[in-house]
């Protein structure tokens, strides 16, 4: 057998290696920040306490203790249009990768064809008689069946960079729907205290307009008995009219509130059902688990998504800086034509082709560079939104870290306002009642009640709202252990 001379055999081997790497940047992964915690400042103390760790669950809402709030995210997951959209996306990103997975790979084809045709035997300077043809050029049916293959060698990568980057917008894909999931969930239980916190102040307005009520019934008895007079009774009225008036703007924010939460979880406002939240259905938690930083990066889905970006601008280099070297592609094809149908497979009409192509850019006028310079800008400004989701992301958790004190504190004063009232409240109503006070005392009073009750419920809500937000911030993606391999390895 007669050897191959030593340079094919250098040249082979210099293509193979070259096939098994790639020009471009290789990405690496932004290391963690090494901060321990998210504030300067030592933790303050209040309730709920912030609990360094793991983080939350990734059914955290279940920390509140409500099985019905349960229940509607579980609806909304199940329902949402928008995640339905956001999960098609997915999917469309992961058979993207698979079809540029699939590029890689040798291309087989088939072929077959059919056909009558006419030779123009003229147009090559002969006279079909000097064949013995009469009557023309001669006509006749061609069958022919046959296959082709043909591999890309990928010398320097550019496909394996491209798979890469599918990957990777596959993965970015991927964090975004974990996102909307959390987002919903978040939006959920957003509404169902917003819900509860209505309904707390419809009772208290109603609560308002019975005691109104009742003293406007006690001035026109003391009217009649003489020791009332007809201001007293206006005073009432217009009180009772005042507490009647709240109720309307009240009830339109609990229908739009149901409304949203109806669009949340994809049904109409009829199909809604029940949602009779109070603030007692509600747990605030004693602790909330709260996520470390660094491992905040590594579980939050937008800083999850923000760096699958910079992987694929990363790896987008390596695809424009691939299309300024040489290309080989080899291939072969077969192909049987025969006059006649039962002949076709017959060796003697058979064809093959073997071949190797090569192409290489000249000249393009600088737009191969131009491409391979826009795309390292594409790598710099993936890296600064990576760092700005990071900054973003931390503050977010430590001004909610820090409304954890600043909410117990607000509930505890405003409960102290809430107490202080009603003992006001009562002391002007037991001082009118025995003649010593005035209408307009206890109605002023009355009215002082009413804020601080009100007053507390916004606190009471803004409290599990934070911590709602809490958990959103520095819980994980909620879908799943479903994760998009790396096919470019």
């Amino acid at each position: 057998m007669k050897r191959a001379p030593a340079p094919t055999v250098l040249a082979l081997s210099a293509l193979l290696l070259a096939g098994c790497a790639a020009v471009g940047p290789n990405f690496e992964r932004p290391a963690p920040p090494a901060d321990t915690a998210y504030v300067a400042t030592p933790e303050p103390a209040g309730a709920p306490a912030p609990a360094l760790g793991e983080g939350p669950s990734l059914r955290w809402w279940e920390a509140f203790g409500s099985a019905k709030l349960d229940a509607l995210v579980d609806r909304a997951i199940a329902g949402n249009q928008s995640l339905a959209a956001s999960n098609a996306t997915l999917e469309r990103a992961r058979e993207h990768l698979a079809a540029v997975a699939g590029g890689r790979l040798p291309q087989v084809d088939a072929s077959a064809n059919a056909s009558r045709q006419e030779v123009n035997l003229a147009s090559f300077g002969f006279d079909p008689s000097s064949f013995g043809i009469t009557g023309g050029n001669p006509i006749f049916n061609l069958y022919s069946v046959g296959g082709g293959v043909s591999y890309d060698l990928d010398l320097f990568g550019g496909k394996k960079r491209e798979q890469e980057r599918a990957a990777a917008q596959a993965e970015a894909q991927l964090h975004e729907t974990e996102a909307a999931h959390l987002t919903i969930a978040g939006r959920v239980v957003n509404q169902a205290l917003t819900i509860a916190a209505i309904r707390a102040r419809i009772d208290t307005a109603n609560d308002v307009i019975a005691d109104a009520g009742r003293y406007l019934d006690l001035t026109r008895a003391r009217q009649r008995a003489g020791k009332g007079n007809s201001v007293d009774v206006l005073q009432a009225q217009s009180r009772l009219a005042a507490g009647q008036a709240t109720l309307p703007p009240l009830q339109q924010q609990l229908a739009e509130a149901r409304n949203m939460l109806a669009i949340l979880l994809g049904v109409a406002p009829t199909e809604l059902g029940a949602t009779d939240f109070a603030m007692g259905d509600f747990t605030l938690p004693a602790d909330v688990p709260v996520t470390l930083p660094s491992a905040l990066v590594h579980k939050r889905p937008d800083i999850l998504q923000a760096e699958a970006d910079l992987h694929a601008a990363t790896a987008g280099v390596g695809v424009a800086t691939a299309k300024l070297y040489p290309d080989i592609t080899l291939g072969a094809s077969l192909t049987q034509s025969s006059p006649g149908i039962g002949s076709i497979l017959d060796e003697g009409f058979r064809a093959f082709d073997i071949f190797a192509g090569v192409t290489a850019p000249i000249f393009h006028g600088g737009t191969l560079k131009a491409e391979k310079r826009a795309a390292e800008a594409d790598t710099r400004a993936a890296a600064a939104t990576y760092r700005q989701t990071v900054i973003e992301a931390f503050g977010q958790v430590a001004n909610l870290l820090g409304a954890l004190d600043t909410d117990a504190r607000g509930v505890a004063a405003q409960q102290d306002a809430a107490s202080t009232a009603q003992r006001s409240r009562d002391l002007s109503q037991r001082a009118y009642e025995v003649g010593s006070g005035t209408v307009l005392q206890v109605l002023d009073a009355d009215q002082a009640l009413q804020q601080a009750r009100a007053t507390l419920v916004d606190a009471r809500a803004r409290q599990l709202l934070n911590v709602a937000r809490l958990y959103v911030a520095t819980a994980g993606g909620w879908t799943g252990p479903a994760q998009v391999a790396n096919a470019a390895d």
